[in-house]
């Protein structure tokens, strides 16, 4: 139960990855840490719980990890998925510091396993969780509490209240009734607005209530609007988001990880008019994948159909939903509700494009089309043996990138360039400072590590001070 009156040193508000690094970090710095988390015990972990691995930079072959993974080509795969849109330094800051999480993380409790091979292919880049995210969340609990972290769920943070270049209290709705709590460093890792319909209309209008969150639906962005209306300094283009394309026949909220579709690469993808709209081989799938929810948000209706036959289908990931099948290309427009004869015209072009060439499901190979707009740079072989398969596409958000400006204090940074001198963040609401655009498979889960470690230091220090 929460004492108002209590003296916390550090309250870290959102209970994710991102916030329990932060709180476990704070705490084994000698700090009286107090954690609010929004959702109740059942639901805890934000966006963590979906998560399967993060990406880390190594120098040699490691348990869990092959080959090597230099922090150059890292940056260069940032820098081509963002598009430039990164803060270099904030950047470096996570890719050197991941090449020692993973001993950090495996001293309080998280476990790995081998890679996963297939679509992804991300055996050289990506730590995977033995058990994945929720396991993850599970033992970082099980943690903080052993080293006495309080922790309080069902408790909602409406506002961090400023005064004076400082937060002053924090204002919540704990369990049903109001409280405020005051700490000497305070630390956000409460995650974007992607959960709030409303918020996302602003940006995206009528189509919004068409997008999927895989994610958590407490991601309300309370904590982040109310930062922002009191003069913290913005970062990240509030109409950006890691927005996958996942299977349409997901929930609205909370469908997690095994609503994704990995089978973009060796398909063709068309939207309802049956028309395909981008280059499905463009590059390597975990460099790629994110840009397929923007993609499909932006087609009519909100979404598209990926089509492949029977060479294809055991090449990725299943979804947890199984594929529409039919024995030609006309009968499975019929059950997707597309016109057959374009669709049928559609396939014939693509088939008529491909090029001959060496088919590799594991890397950048030589097949792709030749005369065809768009074209498909990889990957790209006739859609001629049947049964023919299809999968529905819409999008699936994870999170935003709209969020706060930190400095590599992970200190939250006004907009007269001065820093707030008790908060720091972690996480979704800060990660607009290295994402601007774009995705990295396993990273997100990078900058939430490392960050939430930095805010935790920071914040301790800050309250022993």
């Amino acid at each position: 139960m929460l004492n108002s009156e209590t003296a916390y040193d550090v309250l870290v508000v959102g209970g994710g990855n991102a916030g329990l690094c932060a709180a476990i970090t704070a705490r084994e710095a000698g700090a009286r840490v107090l954690l609010v988390e929004h959702a109740p015990q059942s639901m805890r972990g934000g966006n963590s719980r979906h998560t399967r691995n993060l990406r880390a930079m190594h120098a040699t072959p490691t348990a869990v990890l092959t080959e090597a993974y230099a922090e150059q080509e890292y940056w260069d795969d940032l820098q081509r998925v963002t598009g430039g849109q990164t803060d270099e330094g904030l950047a470096r800051t996570a890719i050197q510091a991941s090449a020692q999480v993973a001993p950090w993380m495996e001293a309080r409790g998280v476990r790995f396993q081998p890679s996963l091979k297939g679509t992804l292919n991300l055996s050289r880049t990506n730590a995977f969780f033995l058990g994945g995210g929720k396991a993850l969340v599970n033992a970082y609990y099980r943690t903080a509490e052993r080293l006495g972290v309080q922790v309080l769920y069902d408790t909602q943070v409406t506002a961090l209240t400023l005064r004076n270049g400082a937060v002053h209290e924090a204002v919540m709705i704990s369990q049903g009734f109001p409280a405020v709590v005051r700490a000497r460093a305070v630390v956000a890792s409460a995650g974007g607005f992607q959960a709030n319909i409303g918020w996302l209309k602003q940006y995206w209008g009528e189509a919004a209530e068409n997008f999927r969150i895989r994610g958590t639906p407490y991601a309300q962005g309370g904590v982040l609007k109310s930062l922002l209306e009191q003069g913290v300094a913005s970062v990240g283009d509030p109409t950006q988001c890691h927005a996958v394309a996942i299977d349409a026949r997901a929930p609205k909220f909370d469908g997690g990880i095994v609503t994704r579709l990995d089978c973009v690469p060796f398909s063709i993808v068309v939207d309802r008019d049956g028309q395909r709209f981008y280059d499905e081989g463009e590059d390597a799938w975990p460099k790629r994948y994110a840009i397929w929810g923007r993609l499909v948000a932006q087609r009519p209706g909100q979404i598209a159909y990926s089509i492949i036959d029977a060479k294809s289908e055991r090449l990725f990931m299943p979804s947890v939903f199984p594929a529409i099948r039919a024995g030609s290309i006309g009968e499975l427009a019929t059950r997707l509700g597309l016109d057959a004869a374009v669709l049928e015209q559609t396939v014939r072009r693509f088939n008529a494009a491909v090029r001959p060439g060496h088919f590799d499901s594991q890397q950048l190979d030589g097949c792709a089309t030749e005369g065809l707009h768009p074209s498909k740079s990889h990957w790209a072989r006739a859609i001629d043996t049947p049964p023919f398969l299809a999968y529905p596409l819409c999008p699936g958000i994870t999170f935003t990138y709209l969020g706060v400006k930190v400095n590599a204090r992970a200190q939250v940074v006004l907009e007269d360039g001065r820093p707030v001198a008790n908060l720091f963040a972690s996480g979704e609401i800060m990660a607009g400072n290295i994402l601007g655009k774009g995705y990295l498979a396993g990273f997100g889960m990078t900058i939430g590590t490392v960050f939430g470690r930095i805010a935790g230091t920071e914040a301790a220090a800050h309250a022993r001070g």
